[in-house]
């Protein structure tokens, strides 16, 4: 027997996207299922798809959690503070995949999500999990907030780069998620009808996750930098590509930047050609790609993930296998789904 892991919010898509990977992991055991309206159907109701479907989804009550050493928070935003701050306390490891620790300071949580953070001081505890960017913090922590997804894209294509003083600001992300990226809530935009042959932007100027993307670049470069990000949503399941450029301060070197950067990464790939979604859709895979536009003076950079992969519950197994001293791909693929 391995490791016994609670997932918290395991109705919705990244949960079953936990369940499905964890279940097959080397070295740990899934032994609590956690919902909200969920509770009390089983895992087959809720994610058909799945083995194990006579398990019953349970509430979300960390009092139940006894015996539970590794959890897994996959819940909406304002949800998982108390749940993570009660169980890091207790000694279980703590992979929260919502927003609520992904902040380094109680100003920029605010400026994201407009309202004070409800435990301001606890903030620095928690790791930063994006392994490939800033994998030193995570072996031996107990408390990791997972990015989100489209700051996972962005700061792939874009952090090496910073990093190496190729490129500078102003950044300019644009990117398209599909549906699951918003959950699994019934909502009246996300109806087949609303959805199907349509391309929509939302959140201009104004999404949360442009402050945790600025966050992540100023980790790398060490000094603010001003970011644009225009988030789509586009009428397919999974998947996010985002366009990302920035203003050109060496040519030449950018492809090899990325190459050497992922020289190990087991994840990361950098490719001669744009990736697309459908090559890296059921996987914990990023795949990136670089161009010089020198009419403008700006390095484009293209990054492919699966958003409730590499953006959601892989990313999360990936951090909680170095932090638990586990292989980094312990229960994770590289394959995506094609066709």
């Amino acid at each position: 027997m391995g490791l016994a892991v609670a997932i918290l919010g395991a109705s919705g898509y990244a949960g079953g996207e936990l369940v499905r990977i964890l279940d097959e992991h080397p070295s740990v055991e899934v032994t609590y299922l956690g919902a909200y309206t969920q509770a009390g159907s089983s895992l087959g109701e809720v994610h058909p798809h799945l083995p194990g479907p006579s398990r019953v989804l349970a509430p979300i009550d960390v009092d139940r959690l006894t015996g539970a050493e590794v959890a897994f928070l996959a819940l909406p935003h304002g949800s998982s503070w108390q749940a993570g701050h009660r169980l890091a306390e207790a000694g279980v490891a703590v992979f929260d995949l919502g927003s609520d620790y992904r902040m380094d300071t109680p100003q920029r949580y605010e400026f994201a999500y407009g309202a004070p953070h409800p435990l301001p001081d606890e903030l620095d505890a928690w790791v930063y999990g994006l392994p490939e960017l800033f994998g030193a913090a995570l072996p031996g922590s107990g408390r990791v907030a997972v990015p989100g997804c489209y700051p996972t894209s962005a700061l792939l294509g874009l952090g090496p780069l910073l990093a190496a003083g190729l490129i500078e600001g102003p950044v300019v992300v644009d990117s398209m998620s599909g549906v699951t990226g918003a959950g699994r809530g019934l909502k009246a935009g996300l109806t087949f009808g609303a959805v199907d042959e349509s391309v929509k932007a939302y959140g201009i100027a104004t999404h949360r996750h442009r402050p945790e993307i600025e966050m992540g670049l100023e980790a790398i470069g060490g000094a603010p930098v001003t970011v644009q990000f225009t988030p789509h949503l586009v009428p397919m399941q999974r998947g996010i590509l985002s366009t990302c450029s920035a203003g050109l301060v060496e040519a030449g070197r950018i492809g090899d930047a990325l190459r050497d950067a992922y020289a190990r990464a087991p994840f990361v790939d950098v490719l001669d050609q744009p990736p697309q979604t459908r090559w890296v859709v059921g996987s914990n895979r990023a795949l990136i790609h670089a161009s010089e536009d020198h009419h403008t003076g700006r390095a484009i950079v293209t990054v492919a993930i699966d958003n409730l992969g590499k953006g959601a519950a892989g990313q999360a197994v990936q951090c909680a296998n170095l932090a638990l001293g586990f292989p980094e791909t312990a229960g994770l693929t590289t394959a995506g789904w094609l066709p």
